[in-house]
């Protein structure tokens, strides 16, 4: 069976694994991205993990690499990199196979884990999926007649810069009512301290994390439960406008927020069944997805295996 490497470069880290079918069977030490004070070493430093792997894996075909932002996926340069400074416009995928010696390539990182989960995870057998992650940020992939669908600049998929409100919060590029401006991390965090303080008592973000409130919600804690209940609301909005446009068959929740289970996938799907007519609601499946933190991995590791052949 062929074997990739997968990177998964984000804002605090560049993390490394050998994928094998549905598997990262090795991993590497990863690199504290913040160490770096230029691109070039950076980079340098990406080279060198990548010639150490290669020593102990001289099987490998490809190397791909999953980033958190707009990426061009037909040339593999990197648009601008969240979080991390001095990453925009950087033909990423040309830098690389010249150092490297290997097919490489770029994707937008939560691209990659749509495509880990269409391919081999819980999308596996479907012709028509939204996939989504919940975290630090929203982000989303489109699996549509049974291919990916990336956009004339490879954007697609930007389920988080969506709007749910036209007239409140505006998101990072002036887009009012932008998903992600409520349901990231830190902003459940900061409204969760708003419903309690509602209820006369005070806490702070660091006490209630999403993985915090899982817990009190698990201990029948009706102000944790309303908290959630405004989450799904939010995510529920925009997931009706994503079926409306879409009509897809299955609709997978991961990353860190959709640890909290039923406490999202079954109101979520309460919330759809009220806003969508039967065409749309009747055969949709609401799924968590099936790979978790390494999804972004074995993605990006699939679709540079494909490039290789």
């Amino acid at each position: 069976m062929k074997r990739a490497l997968g990177i998964d470069f984000g804002g605090t880290s560049v993390k490394f694994g050998v994928v094998e079918g549905k598997e990262v069977i090795d991993h590497a030490d990863s690199i504290d991205t913040q160490e770096f004070t230029s691109r070039k070493e950076l980079i340098l430093e990406i080279e060198h993990r990548i010639k150490t792997i290669r020593r102990q894996h001289p099987d490998l075909v490809a190397v791909g690499v999953g980033v958190p932002g707009f990426v061009d996926f037909s040339t593999g340069t990197i648009a601008n990199l969240t979080n991390v400074a001095g990453w925009q416009n950087v033909p990423l995928k040309e830098i690389l196979e010249k150092k490297i010696g290997l097919p490489v390539v770029v994707e937008n990182d939560a691209n990659a884990m749509a495509y880990a989960e269409w391919k081999l995870g819980a999308g596996k057998g479907y012709e028509h999926l939204i996939a989504l992650t919940l975290g630090t940020g929203v982000g989303g992939g489109i699996i549509a007649n049974n291919q990916m669908i990336r956009g004339a600049n490879s954007g697609a998929g930007e389920l988080g810069q969506t709007s749910i409100n036209y007239r409140e919060r505006v998101g990072a590029y002036g887009n009012p009512g932008a998903l992600e401006d409520y349901i990231g991390n830190r902003e459940i965090a900061q409204e969760a301290i708003r419903f309690y303080k509602n209820h006369g008592i005070n806490k702070t973000a660091a006490e209630l994390t999403p993985a915090d409130l899982s817990k009190l919600a698990e201990m029948n804690d009706q102000i944790s439960l309303e908290v959630w209940g405004w989450v799904t609301d939010k995510l529920a909005c925009a997931l009706m406008n994503c079926c409306y446009l879409l009509n897809p068959e299955a609709i997978i929740i991961g990353g860190g927020i959709a640890k909290a289970g039923n406490l999202i996938l079954e109101p979520l799907r309460e919330k759809l069944k009220k806003s969508l007519s039967p065409t749309f609601i009747d055969d949709l499946k609401i799924l968590p997805a099936h790979f978790g933190n390494e999804a972004g991995m074995i993605g990006c590791a699939h679709l540079a295996m494909e490039e290789a052949e």
